[in-house]
């Protein structure tokens, strides 16, 4: 839900709604919110891996063409405003595309005794469908809420949810149905 990522969508403002909807209700459940920032690494530091990831997004040759983004302390690398973090809740920043490598999230997860996870946020093709397999793989229960997650490019998104269903990675419901199940839990 980062500024710079949501403003590419062409339906952000709908998916920043959505997600909006399923944090106020996990809030209102007493449900633990952590978030997840990409955060991508200044040229200097970028190995073979993240080069050719920026290489592939940027549409560029060459890394001499890579033009460093959503860099820390920029205004594209912030949260959007609408889901800002509570003192209670945590933003873990991440350099691969898997929220569960890169940052402490696995740690903080093991740590809570949690072993299922509700995940909105953008986006579904390139952040969220490497998350949900590692989360599976991790023996977590993914859940994906479809319609408060984003995409850059729907028919890849449409392709990484059908695989996670048709694999079993992970369970897909919608905002309602999500908040309806908060809505039946009792706050911690």
């Amino acid at each position: 839900m980062q500024i710079g990522i949501i403003r590419q969508l062409p339906h952000g403002e709908r998916i920043i709604t959505q997600v909006v909807t399923v944090l106020e209700a996990a809030r209102r459940a007493g449900v633990r919110v952590l978030f997840c920032r990409h955060l991508p690494l200044p040229k200097e530091l970028m190995g073979v891996a993240r080069f050719r990831t920026a290489l592939a997004w940027q549409r560029v040759e060459s890394p001499d063409g890579v033009q460093p983004w959503l860099l820390r302390d920029s205004p594209g690398f912030q949260l959007v405003p609408e889901v800002v973090p509570r003192p209670s809740e945590a933003v873990f920043d991440k350099i691969t595309l898997s929220a569960f490598e890169g940052a402490p999230l696995n740690i903080a997860l093991r740590g809570c005794g949690i072993n299922a996870v509700a995940i909105v946020g953008v986006a579904t093709e390139i952040g969220i469908d490497p998350t949900v397999r590692h989360a599976a793989d991790l023996g977590y229960i993914p859940v994906v809420v479809t319609d408060a997650c984003g995409a850059g490019n729907e028919e890849a998104a449409g392709r990484s949810l059908a695989g996670s269903a048709h694999g079993g990675d992970a369970s897909l419901t919608d905002v309602a149905t999500i908040c309806d199940l908060f809505g039946r839990r009792r706050p911690v």
